[in-house]
């Protein structure tokens, strides 16, 4: 029970979870109803999630890969609930949106280039 309450706050409607990473810490806030073994859960690959983008975990680092974090943590909650995915699914999902992006920017530089010389 000790370790639970050194990683776990709550309010009247509001449970948060948290886990020191290096000098940071990460928070996950849920209802007080959410099931606290997925909480953790959830946290810890939150967790194993930002050295795989940051090569140190400090603030500059995470700030300067803030929206590849997003990305990440995009693939491990939709719509507040938990998706079952791996660490090495969230890479391949990340990895293949970003394919994608590029794909689209190539496109739409050419289509820029086709109108400017038309004019």
């Amino acid at each position: 029970k000790q370790w639970y309450q050194r990683r776990v706050r709550e309010t009247e409607s509001v449970r948060y979870v948290y886990q020191p990473l290096d000098k940071l810490y990460i928070v996950l806030v849920t209802t007080k109803t959410s099931n606290i073994l997925e909480d953790l859960e959830t946290l810890r690959l939150f967790a194993r999630v930002i050295p795989e983008y940051c090569r140190t975990i400090d603030e500059k680092e995470i700030s300067d890969k803030v929206f590849e974090l997003i990305f990440a943590f995009d693939e491990i909650i939709a719509l507040g609930y938990r998706e079952n995915v791996s660490l090495a699914q969230i890479k391949t999902f990340t990895e293949m949106d970003s394919h994608d992006e590029k794909v689209f920017q190539a496109v739409r530089q050419t289509q820029e280039k086709k109108k400017k010389k038309k004019k």
